[in-house]
């Protein structure tokens, strides 16, 4: 796909280092998609002018950023699936989650499922189309024997399915674990900064953005692949958002999911709707030209918020969640690998809802008699 040349003003000088046009200047992402394109680091304008791209300039916007991403993924689209091993339960208070202390969101909740029950639901998403495994529980962190449950899991799912990536998500770690989750087979940690530091306190009181940062961090040193995202929607300025994409960047995570808020009912933030498909494919650019080597996920909530624009994020985002996710179910797995088919990609390895509509709570797959969205 060509790229777009500009304004005739970026035709004629030639860019240097940090170099963008001024925000909201109409057709200024071109400037600072360029500067990315040609290798430079995307400063907080040239953000800030992406996030200004007007409406009728995002599916361009999308096609140039797109050169990216195929650049370091060509035409290939990472599909990973979620093993929910604990759910509900948690103390701790993000106000963006049905998990939470005193959520009133009418969820499933249940302990910790066994390691043979794990093991089948993880090899269902394989069978789907899954290289990777992400396995969650909730809380705000294993204890030691939470962390020696998972490891037996992980051991046993990686002795019948050696190929598979597995990617542990399991709160703040306490010295030690990382490194014995990597010496059970662990490959990846998921531990998402969410939002801005700047925000943090707004949307949790427990425990602080700096304890988020330490454990990506811990798992990065222990060898573990840092996966780190964040939340988009729940209230953040645009120089909030910015910011916390620029913190991922810093962190160099190798996995970046961007999860559109989900405003369960039940929970502080029941009622929130800040987010249009082409503002959501906005930020996916964004994370794409601030992490172009960075795999970068269409997480929770697309399905809500990208409705019928979510072939158009394959250009910019080149991993994906198949089936249901934590708390909520997906779009139905078949749907999600014809549309990475329909939109000319290939699986690695292998009608519009309405505004205001609720989440659909999950009641089958883990935890549950019912057969998983696989």
């Amino acid at each position: 796909m060509a790229m777009p040349t500009g304004t005739p003003e970026a035709q004629s000088a030639e860019p240097t280092d940090g170099q963008c046009v001024a925000s909201g200047t109409p057709g200024g992402w071109h400037r600072a998609v360029d500067e990315v394109v040609a290798g430079r680091r995307l400063d907080a304008a040239g953000a800030a002018t992406i996030l200004a791209t007007p409406d009728e300039e995002t599916l361009a916007l999308v096609g140039a950023a797109g050169e990216l991403r195929r650049r370091h993924f060509s035409n290939t689209v990472k599909v990973n699936y979620l093993v929910n091993l604990k759910s509900g339960l948690c103390p701790e208070d993000c106000t963006y989650c049905s998990q939470r202390l005193g959520s009133a969101a009418q969820i499933l909740k249940y302990t910790w499922i066994d390691a043979d029950e794990a093991v089948r639901q993880a090899e269902l998403g394989i069978q789907g189309g899954a290289s990777r495994v992400c396995m969650v529980a909730s809380g705000k962190g294993p204890a030691n024997r939470d962390v020696d449950r998972v490891a037996g899991m992980v051991g046993q799912l990686k002795e019948r399915n050696p190929e598979v990536e597995v990617c542990a998500c399991l709160g703040i770690l306490k010295s030690g674990q990382a490194e014995k989750l990597r010496d059970a087979g662990v490959d990846a940690y998921n531990h998402n900064l969410n939002t801005a530091e700047s925000k943090y306190e707004d949307i949790c009181t427990t425990h602080e953005f700096s304890d988020r940062v330490a454990t990506v961090q811990a798992a990065k040193t222990a060898g573990l692949s840092p996966c780190s995202g964040l939340i988009v929607g729940m209230g953040e300025t645009d120089e909030q958002l910015v910011e916390a994409v620029f913190a991922l960047r810093d962190l160099d995570a190798d996995s970046i999911p961007v999860n559109f808020l989900m405003p369960f009912d039940g929970t502080p933030l029941e009622g929130t709707w800040e987010l249009t498909p082409l503002k959501c494919l906005r930020i996916l650019a964004l994370v794409r030209l601030a992490a172009p080597a960075s795999e970068v996920r269409m997480a929770a909530g697309r399905e809500m918020h990208l409705r019928s624009l979510q072939p158009f994020a394959l250009q910019v985002a080149n991993s994906l969640f198949l089936g249901d996710y934590l708390t909520s179910e997906g779009q139905e797995a078949e749907a999600d690998l014809a549309m990475i088919a329909d939109a000319g990609f290939e699986v690695l390895g292998a009608s519009r809802e309405n505004v205001g509509a609720n989440p659909t709570i999950r009641r089958r797959g883990a935890g549950t008699e019912v057969a998983p969205n696989a």
